[in-house]
This record gives structure tokens, sequence and C-alpha cells, in this order.
């Protein structure tokens, strides 16, 4: 009877012991499940960062690449603007140059410089002065008359040889030449009197008043 019990004591031991392994092992599968599983998400986690953050660096390049190609367009079309304007500026001037007598070539002028025993400084005299134009028809005579037309354009003749603005012209003197048949005799300055001239005109039929010398003057006699 004795030995009966304590196989059945044993075997109870066996199986209880048996159940007790199932449990930790059953429990330990369920940890190492967990574990995996947190694992993977973190995983997956990191690479949808990456992934977003990968995402983010391409569109930021994208637009800073956008930006660059938007500037580099505008530039050329800011040069392309300069490069007009300043092919039309220069067409502008070109037409100036070859319409109006102010901008005749001055390279050929024939300076001589004053021998000291006058007020002339210099004399200028350029061969490519041509007449200032005229409205006047018919037979001409000069008409020193401050009012009349034709005083008038021997001021615009003479502000042409000198470069002095009308508006910036004192008259001296303006009257026959009487060295020259039909020419005209001009004392002018600058109302400041730093510039200060003697100017010799001639008459070109249908033409007008033609600049034919110059005296820069060191002073108003």
């Amino acid at each position: 009877m004795s030995n009966d019990f304590q196989s059945g004591s044993r075997s109870g031991y066996r199986a209880k012991r048996k159940k007790t392994n199932l449990i930790l092992n059953s429990l330990i599968v369920i940890v190492l499940a967990l574990i995996f599983f947190v694992a993977y998400t973190i995983f997956l986690s990191g690479d949808d960062k990456a992934s977003q953050n990968e995402e983010q660096t391409k569109s930021a390049a994208n637009e800073a690449s956008e930006k660059e190609d938007k500037n580099t367009e505008d530039k050329t079309a800011v040069k392309e603007s300069e490069k007009n304007t300043d092919s039309e500026e220069s067409a502008d001037e070109e037409s100036e140059e070859a319409s109006s007598p102010e901008q005749e070539d001055d390279s050929q002028a024939v300076i001589t410089e004053g021998d000291g025993s006058s007020n002339v400084l210099r004399t200028i005299e350029n061969p490519t002065w041509k007449p200032v134009g005229t409205v006047q028809t018919g037979e001409h005579a000069p008409v020193y008359d401050s009012s009349s037309v034709d005083w008038q354009e021997m001021l615009t003749a003479i502000s042409y040889a000198t470069g002095l603005e009308e508006s910036n012209m004192t008259v001296y003197w303006l009257g026959r030449d009487k060295t020259s048949g039909n020419g005209t005799f001009s004392t002018v300055a600058s109302k400041d009197k730093s510039q200060k001239y003697n100017v010799y005109l001639e008459w070109v039929d249908g033409q007008g008043w033609k600049p034919t010398k110059v005296e820069e003057l060191t002073a108003i006699q």
C-alpha cells in the first residue's frame, strides 16, 4: 500500500511539473512574439520616417532647382531687355547724330593758338560745319533786327558753332562783317562770362547761315 501511495505522488508531481513547464514555455513564446512585434513596428516606423525625410529632401531640392532656373530665366530676360534697350538707344543716338548739325565731327577742326597780342585765345575753323537751314525764300539780305527771322537763324548758327545754348547766351554784338561782303560777325558769351567768342557766319542761298570761324576770347573788349 505504501508503494502505491509513493507511485501516485510521483505521477502527480510529474504532471504538475509538465503543466508548469508548459505555462512557462507559453509565456516565453508570448514574450518573444511581443519583442519581435515591437521591433518590427519600430523598424517600419524608421523606414517611414526615412522615406518621408527623403521625400522632403527631394522636394526641397526640386524647389531650389526650380527657383534657380527661374532666377536664371529672369536674369536672361533682364539681360536681353537691357541689350535691346542699349540697341534702341544706340540706334536713336545714331539717328540724332545723322540728323542734327550739332553732332558734326570735330576731329577735322583746325585750331590755331593765339599769339598773345590780342584777346583771341585760339581760333577754330571746322570744314564739317554746315548751314543750319532756313525758312526764308527769295533774294536774301541780312536783317539785324532782334525780332526778325534772320536774327533768330543767326543765333541758331552761333549756338551750333560755339555749343552755347541760346538760353545761356548774351549777345554783345551782331552785325555785318566788314571784312566780308555778305558775312556776319558777332561777339557772344555765356551768362556767367566763362565762355566768350567771336563768331563769323556766311549766308548760303537756300540753306541758311553757316559758321566759318570761331575765336575763343580771353576777354570781351
